[in-house]
């Protein structure tokens, strides 16, 4: 049994009717992903190779950072070029890669990065969870540069477990985490106007490093490399411009373990990627709170496509640091399959974060396993409707949608004051249906031509429907 909607859903409360037509045509609509895709382009090494063993790199597990970092400066110093770690175990603190450098990982590679939070120091100016501070550096970290990349078919190996990183997350049973008065002191810093460089953490404190973080660079690439236990996020791209991560593989289920985190950034296609995460497997960000306000950078012009997402908390996420505000997203021809993935397409803010999220296009994605529901719309998280900046969401459009077992469409929850509107979910078959869509205090949404089929067969008063 089918049931085919074509009609305007109407929020709680909601009694007069809305023509929301226009729906997903904003920005261009799909047009402006094709435009976004051909400006964006990776950037061109010189052909010149600085293999690590000859700077004294030693596979088995010995300590090779300094034999690195010789290799980067001489790669760097020489006019750029390949940085290549060959076939092998490698261990290595922090790198920090400048201009013109692309750190190359050759097939059988491996660089496993050591657990001793010293090798990340000294602390490096970074955002921690949407917040600018001094902190550990990133395994590989880099800022204010212009073409960098991380590729290969090797593997990057964060060696996290609860012995070490993930166990700072981890909350006791019936307490808290170790990082959480570390984050809620951050949090208090910059509430208070605290410049961000005189927020110092790093050693002796718990806020836990990023796997590769470039921070205000542009033309950056990462492809091909596998990725596994990670400290936290893994790929988190900040304020940068010209960004492609192409033929990633992600494999990290500790906590908060996003796969790729663009935040604040402009111009990124993000395809070809396996995600197997303890949180989002992409979660789009811009700032946290008044930091995120304070610089005022949106997420923009981001296209993420041909994808698979299994494990995680959204296949895609928009939030929920999303204070600078986020516009211009793509998602297409993807696959999200699950017992362990929670939603497709997520959307979370608070009255405390803000922000505008608009212009959200997601088509041919094939969903097979989610828990909760194909879009969730989340005004309710943490905060929720506590605090000065009610956030917004409008004109999101999901279409020829194919999912086999999620329990709802929709699951929208937001408050008055904030807006949810112009959402709209076009020529689309969900089945395995098994509870009622959640809607409240939302605006204009639209359903045309979605097929919804219950897991099991539904009975009227007095017929059976087939």
């Amino acid at each position: 049994m089918s049931r085919r909607f074509a009609y305007l859903l109407l929020a709680a409360g909601a009694c007069q009717a809305a023509n929301c037509a226009g729906a997903g045509t904003g920005a261009g609509g799909w047009d402006g992903c094709a435009v976004i895709v051909a400006r964006v382009h990776p950037p061109v090494f010189p052909a010149r190779d600085f293999i690590i063993t000859d700077f004294g790199a030693t596979a088995g597990g010995a300590d090779c950072t300094a034999a690195i970092r010789k290799a980067v400066a001489a790669c760097h110093d020489g006019g750029g070029g390949r940085v290549v770690v060959p076939a092998g175990l490698f261990a290595t603190g922090a790198i920090r890669l400048p201009g013109k450098v692309d750190l190359h990982l050759a097939e059988g590679s491996t660089l496993r990065f050591i657990t001793d939070p010293s090798a990340y120091l000294p602390v490096v100016f970074t955002r921690w969870e949407g917040t600018e501070c001094m902190n550990y550096s990133a395994f590989i970290y880099a800022a204010d540069e212009e073409d960098i990349a991380v590729t290969g078919s090797g593997t990057l190996d964060g060696s996290a477990s609860d012995a070490n990183w993930w166990g700072w997350a981890r909350r006791s049973p019936g307490g808290s985490s170790r990082a959480a008065a570390d984050s809620g002191h951050l949090n208090e810093l910059s509430d208070h106007g605290v410049p961000p460089r005189e927020r110092v953490f790093g050693a002796g404190h718990f806020l836990r490093p990023n796997f590769i973080q470039p921070y205000r660079c542009r033309n950056v690439l990462i492809e091909g490399v596998t990725i596994v236990r990670s400290p936290m996020w893994e790929i988190n791209p900040v304020l940068c411009t010209n960004v492609i991560v192409r033929g990633v593989t992600i494999r990290s289920d500790g906590p908060n373990n996003d796969g790729c985190d663009p935040e604040a950034s402009r111009d990124v296609l993000i395809e070809h990627c396996a995600f197997s995460t303890g949180d989002d497997c992409i979660a789009i960000k811009s700032g946290r709170n008044d930091d995120g306000r304070r610089i005022g950078v949106p997420a923009e012009n981001i296209v993420i496509r041909d994808c698979a997402m299994r494990d995680g908390h959204a296949g895609v996420a928009i939030g929920s640091e999303v204070s600078g505000g986020c516009r211009n997203v793509f998602v297409e021809d993807c696959t999200m399959d699950s017992p362990h993935l929670d939603r497709a397409l997520r959307l979370k803010s608070n009255a405390a974060r803000g922000g505008v999220i608009e212009n959200v296009f997601m088509r041919r994605v094939d969903i097979g396993h989610v828990t909760e529901a194909v879009l969730t719309v989340d005004f309710l998280y943490e905060e929720g409707p506590h605090g000065p900046f009610p956030p917004v969401v409008r004109n999101v459009l999901l279409e020829n949608i194919r999912a086999r077992a999620s329990p709802r469409v929709l699951f929208i929850t937001g408050f008055p004051g904030a807006t949810i509107d112009g959402i709209r979910v076009a020529n689309s078959t969900i089945t395995g249906v098994t509870a009622p869509e959640i809607v409240s205090n939302a605006g204009r949404i639209e359903l045309e031509h979605v097929d919804i089929i219950p897991a099991q067969p539904v009975h009227g008063l007095n017929s059976r429907v087939k």
